[in-house]
């Protein structure tokens, strides 16, 4: 498996997140978005929705699989990748660029305390993805 970002923190949930100030930017794991190989649908949440730190902000499909991913923080969310919408694979294409998912304003920046590192998750990752 390929050595994960080191700018990004991640929960057990194949999620990775960018903080910069208060703002919080959510994506899939390149190794999850290369195990399921192409996505072919997403469900978006709407700005201004608001969440709590392990409630799913989207759901995903692909030919045989479908699932839904954890919020690593809480927040209110404010941008919206409505490209997506059109073209998911773009998160198979680029998870940690273009193919970014939702940005929320934190409402609690100390939950960032409980994220993982990229050497933290890639061990539980290996466990996962065999």
């Amino acid at each position: 498996m390929e050595n994960l970002p080191e700018n990004l923190l991640y929960n057990k949930d194949y999620s990775w997140v960018k903080i910069e100030e208060d703002i919080a930017t959510f994506g899939l794991v390149k190794p999850a978005a290369d195990r399921v190989k192409e996505f072919v649908f997403i469900k978006l949440p709407k700005n201004g929705q608001k969440l709590k730190q392990g409630e799913t902000y989207t759901s995903l499909e692909a030919l045989k699989w479908s699932g839904h991913l954890s919020s690593p923080l809480s927040g209110e969310i404010i941008g919206v990748n409505d490209d997506l919408f059109e073209e998911p694979k773009t998160i198979n294409q680029d998870p940690y660029g273009n193919g970014w998912i939702i940005k929320i304003k934190l409402s609690d920046p100390k939950e960032k305390e409980e994220l993982l590192s990229n050497t933290q998750v890639e061990n539980w990752l290996n466990e996962k993805i065999k």
